[in-house]
């Protein structure tokens, strides 16, 4: 997992060749105001999910990961908590391969806040439970990354 600012996304291009082109894209779009859904910049192999997403609580956000895609979540307009468990510490359960997911119960180890203006990346060896937040809605979008 790693947590930053916008402002040093580009410094860690070196981790991912795909990474650049997220920068790239950050760089020459107005994130915010993009409308909700789903864009290709290069195919499954990279994409972004705009989305709304509804704030929960820590009990109502599950654990997830993903086993071929890396996750950059940006928050755009309020700050977002996030859970996070190394997915060693977590008992083995089933994956759905065709949405790149599986799913744990209980709640994370730590949390972390993210403001608007920083990013996290979630890696296939970090569960997260995403969009715990008092506010009723998050604007985000989450870069889905090959691994």
């Amino acid at each position: 997992m790693i947590i930053d600012t916008l402002a040093n996304l580009g410094k860690y291009v070196a981790m991912n060749p795909l990474f650049q082109d997220v920068v790239d894209y950050i760089n020459s779009n107005d994130l915010a105001s993009m409308p909700s859904g789903k864009i290709l910049i290069k195919g499954d192999d990279l994409y972004a999910n705009f989305t709304v997403a509804k704030g929960k609580t820590k009990a109502e956000a599950k654990l997830e990961s993903h086993d071929m895609m890396i996750d950059i979540q940006i928050p755009f307009n309020v700050p977002e908590s996030m859970g996070y468990t190394p997915r060693a510490d977590l008992p083995k359960q089933p994956y759905n391969a065709e949405k790149d997911i599986t799913f744990y119960d209980g709640l994370a180890q730590q949390y972390i806040t993210i403001q608007p203006g920083m990013f996290v990346i979630f890696f296939p060896q970090d569960a997260h439970a995403p969009c715990i937040s008092e506010a009723p809605e998050i604007q985000k979008v989450i870069f889905k990354v090959k691994y």
